[in-house]
């Protein structure tokens, strides 16, 4: 017997819960229909994949089929979504990817232009990680990704969209923002620092050092934002950042930190509706990000 999406979705939503009952609830399906799935999927295999009886320990194996099996089940959620969204998107598609910091400030505008543009369209917008970014462009799952870095991907297209350079980001009262003097980057080893996935950006010796200590990191822009905004941590992010910032919380240039992110539009150079990505990727390299 062949391994089935059903099987996958199966074993992950009791690795989920742990437990069969729970499962079952949760994919609409009877207690003894469930383990009968599992049974099947372990004789393929034959091995168990879960440790003993009971569904709330994976066996090693599990482990491993575990991890590969919830990408399976996502993946083919992501493209079952994409493909009756295209059968409803008459008047087209169009699928854009960005990190959150130029999501934030681009999708707004986009969104006026091309339902202004193109009545009846479809638009699907996402923001997260790059690695993600990219992700979902490698995997068809966008037509247009705006991320941080040049990843050149089979298939696509990679064009400079714009850079900008870093400073703190911290509550508006902070004493590193309030002060008079210039802000440098041994002063960052003054306050409690948070980092978050744009700190692998940067490459000065100096500021390495000086977060080396750091414990905690927030990939989420929205929850990094939030924690410098009600204390004393501070963390670093691109100057477009600033755009976007609460009343409450600053940004402040750091004088000696010279690194800047550059970030890249990514088109996929074949999609079911190429005029739109075309349009849509022009608007985009029109528009001023400084």
């Amino acid at each position: 017997m062949a391994i089935k999406i059903e099987m996958l979705r199966c074993f992950c939503t009791v690795t989920q819960t742990g437990n069969l009952a729970e499962a079952a609830d949760r994919l609409g399906r009877t207690q003894s229909a469930v383990s009968m799935t599992l049974k099947q999927l372990e004789d393929h295999l034959g091995k168990k994949l879960f440790e003993g009886e009971r569904k709330n320990q994976l066996s090693p194996l599990g482990a491993q089929v575990f991890d590969l099996a919830l990408r399976q089940v996502r993946q083919f959620d992501q493209a079952v979504q994409n493909i009756e969204a295209a059968a409803q998107a008459e008047q087209g598609l169009i699928r854009i990817v960005s990190v959150p910091s130029v999501g934030a400030l681009i999708f707004p505008p986009l969104l006026d232009h091309m339902t202004r543009e193109f009545p009846g369209v479809k638009i699907e917008l996402r923001d997260t990680d790059t690695q993600q970014v990219l992700d979902a462009i490698a995997e068809d799952q966008a037509d247009i990704g705006i991320a941080s870095g040049h990843h050149p991907l089979n298939g696509v297209r990679t064009i400079p969209l714009f850079q900008d350079s870093f400073g703190l980001v911290a509550a508006s009262d902070h004493p590193l923002i309030t002060r008079t003097e210039p802000l440098m980057i041994a002063d960052i080893k003054t306050a409690p620092f948070v980092r978050n996935a744009l700190c692998d950006i940067i490459q000065t010796h100096a500021f390495l050092s000086a977060i080396e200590s750091a414990e905690i990191t927030i990939h989420n822009t929205h929850s990094l934002i939030t924690l410098v905004r009600n204390g004393e941590w501070i963390t670093v992010l691109p100057q477009t950042v600033a755009q976007f910032l609460p009343e409450a919380v600053a940004f402040r240039p750091i004088s000696d930190l010279q690194d800047k992110r550059q970030v890249y539009l990514y088109i996929r150079e074949r999609s079911r509706f190429q005029d739109l990505t075309e349009q849509c990727s022009a608007f985009i390299l029109s528009r001023e990000f400084a």
